[in-house]
Formats: C-alpha cells, sequence, structure tokens
C-alpha cells in the first residue's frame, strides 16, 4: 500500500530534512510554509479540507493555480511563488526516491518552470564605508566591533556567525574560524591578522567552554539573527548620519557578505577562492559578483581590446564630431 501525503510529508519534513540531509531549521520552516498555503489554497479553491489532500492534487495546472492564487490574493512576487514551488519540487524528488511507484505522479511537477525574474542588484558597500561601520562599532563595545569584523571578514551567513563557539575560533596563526553552512557543511575561513586580534581580545570575555558561543547578546543569551540585524543598522544608522553620502541608509548583514565578495573580486581574487570563502555550492552563483560590476567589466574589455586593437589614427577634431554624433543617436 502506497503512503499517504501525510505519511510522507511527516517523513519529509521531521526525519529525511533534519536527519538524512541536515537541513537548516529556517529552510525546513520555508518548506512547510509553502505546503501550509498549498492546502490553505486547496480548501479555499477546490473545497478540498487539509485532510483530504492526496498527492494526487499535486498536478502542474492545480500547481500554477496556487502559484496564481499566491500572487494575486496574497500579493506574493514571481520570486516568492518561485520558492513556493522550489519546495513543492524538493518534496517530489524524496517523494519518487522513497515511493518509486510515483515516478509517474512525480515526473510532470519536477518538469514545471519557474516564473523568469530580473537578476536582483547586488548591493554593497565601498571599503571606506566598511571602515567607517567597524569605527563607529569600536565605539560601543568590543562585542560590537568584533561581531561586525567577523562578518565582513569572512564573508559569512549571518546565521553562520550566530551559530560559531569558541572552539571554532583558531587566533594564533594562522588564524581561522570554522563555519557551519547550509546542509551542516563546514568551512574554514581564514582570518586577516587584524580580525583575529579582535576575535581573540573579544573571546577573553566570553568564558573558557568551549562549547559557549562567540557571540551572547545583552541578557548573556547566544545571539539571533535578528540581534546581529539590530547592531548592524544601529551602526550603519550613526554613521549615515554623519556621513549620509558614504553610507545608505539602511544596511544588512548579507550587504557585508556583498561587499567582502565585491571587494576580494576588484582586488583580483580568483572566482573559485571568493567561492570557497562564502560556501557557495556552485561557482555559477559566484559569478554574478562579476556580472554586476560594470567597472570589472570595464577594464576587462579595454584589457582585452588593447592586445588587438591598434592605436586610433583619428585626430582630435574626428575624435569630437564621432563623439558628437554617437552621443546624439536616437
Amino acid at each position: 500500500m502506497s503512503a499517504t501525503l501525510a505519511q510522507l510529508l511527516g517523513a519529509w519534513l521531521l526525519e529525511y530534512l533534519p536527519t538524512t540531509r541536515g537541513f537548516p531549521t529556517n529552510t525546513i520552516s520555508s518548506y512547510r510554509t509553502a505546503f501550509v498555503l498549498f492546502l490553505r489554497f486547496m480548501e479555499a479553491r477546490k473545497g478540498t479540507p487539509p485532510d483530504r489532500a492526496r498527492l494526487e492534487d499535486f498536478t502542474p495546472a492545480t500547481i500554477n493555480g496556487f502559484l496564481g492564487w499566491l500572487r494575486e490574493t496574497r500579493g506574493c512576487k514571481d520570486s516568492t511563488a518561485n520558492q513556493r514551488l522550489a519546495a513543492i519540487k524538493a518534496f517530489f524528488r524524496y517523494v519518487q526516491s522513497v515511493a518509486p511507484e510515483r515516478i509517474q505522479l512525480a515526473t510532470p511537477v519536477l518538469e514545471m518552470k519557474a516564473a523568469k525574474t530580473p537578476q536582483p542588484e547586488i548591493r554593497h558597500l565601498t571599503v571606506e564605508a566598511v571602515q567607517l561601520l567597524l569605527a563607529e562599532a569600536k565605539k560601543s563595545s568590543l562585542r560590537d566591533l568584533a561581531l561586525l569584523t567577523v562578518l565582513y571578514d569572512t564573508g559569512a551567513r549571518v546565521q553562520e556567525i550566530a551559530d560559531t563557539t569558541i572552539a571554532d575560533l583558531r587566533a594564533e596563526k594562522p588564524a581561522t574560524l570554522k563555519l557551519a553552512g547550509k546542509g551542516r557543511k563546514t568551512r574554514i575561513t581564514p582570518l586577516t591578522p587584524a580580525a583575529a586580534a579582535i576575535m581573540a581580545s573579544h573571546a577573553t570575555t566570553i568564558g573558557p567552554d568551549p562549547a559557549a558561543r562567540l557571540f551572547l547578546n545583552r541578557r548573556g543569551r547566544p545571539i539571533t539573527r535578528a540581534g546581529i540585524a539590530h547592531i548592524l543598522a544601529k551602526h550603519a544608522a550613526a554613521v549615515h548620519a554623519a556621513r549620509p553620502t558614504s553610507m545608505p541608509g539602511h544596511v544588512t548583514p548579507h550587504q557585508l557578505r556583498h561587499s567582502k565578495a565585491t571587494h576580494l573580486l576588484e582586488n583580483g581574487v580568483n572566482l573559485i577562492y571568493i567561492r570557497d570563502l562564502l560556501g557557495h555550492a556552485s561557482i555559477t552563483t559566484t559569478e554574478r559578483y562579476a556580472r554586476a560590476n560594470p567597472e570589472l567589466k570595464r577594464q576587462a574589455i579595454e584589457q582585452a581590446s588593447a592586445q588587438v586593437v591598434a592605436e586610433t589614427h583619428y585626430d582630435p577634431q574626428t575624435r569630437h564630431d564621432l563623439l558628437t554624433w554617437l552621443e546624439n543617436m536616437t
């Protein structure tokens, strides 16, 4: 007898994702939300109560109706609808692996295409802005300085920093910080000497327990993603008030990650190394930093052109006329 939707969903969310695959809680929660919404859609639009929903209800037509309902009724963007579709497809990849008799049902779902969405703009801070941010944090506390320094220095995801412990820090040369990324995959990231010194000083304020979290809130409890975002926003706002042209009004932890990657790229660091530092599963993800940087594109084009294009034969007046014509093209 084939497993029911409820049985398969329960095994996927409660056992397979957290235990077998080691998915982070936030990802599992997002997947769960996708199915909560799908069941609400089925009840509202199809008259099917949640306890009557079946795997057979997940047809491409019904899923497309669900995605349209998300956009129209809940005001979701295409990117959000794509995330919900990705959750459904992830579930059906699991279904076909544990219930091969359902492959014929899973195949049409897995062949569904996500809606095309514009590439999100990569917002990053200048080197000057990062320096001003760290200088502002230094005025507040050693913890804030260490937190923002290591967030930028490692290019880590905010949850990775929130989860670090005393045992993850190696302050002596070569200084490193061990991070647990997506799917519980760990990686060792190097620390610059300046960052290592700050982290070593901060670690002495936590205590000797190697299992203790590196960053705590004001109540002495492990800091959260929201807490880190608050600290960053507070110091960024202070810099913005004093230097509005140097610092955006709103800064997120992920912008520090983008900033680190962009600054490394601008300094000629190979994309492969940047991928490994950031913990990207694919180089394709890292390549977006190169595609999004017009200055890097210009430098690459100029460098390539210099090798094949001879010095211009235009005299100053001819060049002026040519530029005028180009500028006035419609």
